[in-house]
């Protein structure tokens, strides 16, 4: 079946627009709250939820919202406030919780915001509890006797909980001295949280993005936006600098001299790591998305690896199925399944940093067999349903000239945008003027049949 109101990573939006207002988001509370409180999800005890959020404006709203219509559904409440996505996973997972509530919209600018659920295990909602919200959603909402009420408490040492969660993934015997850091919270979720992880554990930290008023979150600042990253590692003459996302769960990093590594480069450290150490479990799993030469450079080590669709749901999916330990995106979302039940961009950071410090090298040195291979994406807008334009002869035929020309050293992906209408055209390849050229080439074509 698929869904009415979830998306990929859960229900987002411009807040004020339907869904993500209040109306709707109470509903979707109480609905959440009455699925949960089935017998097969509580063993009969009264159902408990943890709800948490980034630091939008509108999160005050949602928050109330939300907990409304748990509260109307007979549901406890602990409130959170501002503390990364994952964190709520853990501290969902450490109280033995029915679930987690995130209010977040990720990177996204401040005017957008939405709702993600974890499971009681830190892992995103099954599918099936997913369809059974969704189609509680659909019937009327009511709300239980006075009896059968749930209650909110104010969860006061969330932060500390997960502070220390996050230094517990780290190497007891190592430590960050001598160090120093510059780390960017984007004005979100981690800028309280992050700099005191590794000012803890030894480190020299310099904090930039760490001063949200609610309505600068992600603003020129955090994983999309690492400018100010670089300005700052080359400034204070840092030895390393980090960018988290609005919520948490992204990372990328900066090197002493200014240079980007982006998520493919950290998983492959993290991977020649844990392959040195004799700690690999498995492959790799990376996206669609995934630079080739990571795919080539797995292939050199002997590291099984495989692709999953655009997403850190669709990654986690193919970690579970393979029985494998990591993987992530190019965009930032790294997974240690061994650290974490999901995606975190503070312990994916301290797995950088471990393998770092045990191989005595630099971020540049320990990730200088990795050549990333030129790759172009051009958007192009379209009317009506995209997928359809896959299926076009002049599309297709195009597509296959491109990959005959590549001759094995390159690959074309073309990819409907799950949230906008726009063809998504991807070339990579070790030659970045034929990589251009083949990428407007396919992107004109594609202009031309959806006109």
């Amino acid at each position: 079946m698929s869904r009415k109101y979830f998306g990929t990573d859960g229900v987002r939006g411009k807040v004020g627009e339907y869904p993500i207002t209040p109306q709707f988001v109470m509903h979707l509370g109480y609905a959440a709250g009455k699925v949960l409180a089935s017998a097969e999800h509580t063993a009969g005890e009264r159902p408990a939820v943890l709800i948490g959020k980034d630091t939008r404006i509108s999160g005050y709203m949602l928050e109330s919202a939300l907990e409304a219509g748990l509260i109307a559904a007979g549901i406890d409440v602990y409130l959170a406030g501002p503390v990364p996505t994952p964190a709520v996973a853990y501290l969902t997972r450490a109280l033995r919780l029915q679930a987690g509530v995130v209010i977040s919209a990720s990177h996204n600018p401040f005017e957008d915001n939405g709702i993600k659920f974890f499971s009681g295990l830190g892992t995103k909602l099954p599918d099936e509890v997913e369809l059974a919200i969704e189609a509680e959603l659909d019937q009327p909402m009511q709300t239980n006797a006075s009896e059968g009420l749930g209650k909110a408490k104010r969860l006061d040492d969330a932060v500390g909980r997960y502070i220390e969660f996050c230094k517990s993934t780290f190497p007891c015997d190592m430590n960050l001295r001598g160090m120093k850091i510059v780390v960017d919270s984007a004005h979100g979720a981690t800028y309280h949280i992050a700099r005191n992880v590794f000012h803890e554990l030894g480190a020299d930290v310099i904090a930039i993005g760490a001063e949200p008023n609610g309505k600068n979150i992600n603003d020129g600042y955090g994983a999309t936006a690492p400018k100010n990253l670089q300005k700052a590692v080359q400034e204070h003459h840092a030895d390393i600098g980090l960018a988290l996302d609005g919520d948490g769960d992204r990372l990328i990093m900066v090197d002493g001299e200014g240079k980007l590594y982006d998520g493919d480069q950290l998983l492959y450290v993290i991977t020649r790591h844990r392959q040195a150490q004799g700690t690999m479990k498995g492959g790799v799993v990376g996206t669609l998305m995934t630079n080739l030469a990571f795919e080539h450079a797995m292939q050199k080590i002997g590291v099984p690896f495989a692709r999953a669709k655009v997403g850190d749901r669709y990654v986690m999916e193919v970690l579970q199925q393979k029985g494998w330990q990591i993987g992530g995106e190019n965009s930032g979302h790294i997974i240690c399944l061994d650290k974490h039940s999901t995606g975190d961009g503070i312990v994916s950071a301290l797995q950088v940093l471990h393998a770092l410090r045990a191989s005595k090298q630099t971020l540049a040195q320990a990730a200088q067999h990795l050549v990333m291979y030129p790759q172009m994406l051009i958007n192009v807008k379209v009317t009506g349903k995209a997928a359809e334009l896959l299926e076009r002869q002049a599309v297709k035929a195009v597509a296959a000239e491109a990959e005959h020309a590549l001759n094995g050293k390159g690959r074309v992906l073309l990819r409907p945008s799950g949230t906008e209408p726009l063809l998504r055209v991807m070339v990579e390849g070790e030659d970045g003027v034929q990589v251009k050229r083949w990428a407007e080439r396919i992107a004109g074509v594609v202009k031309e049949v959806a006109a």
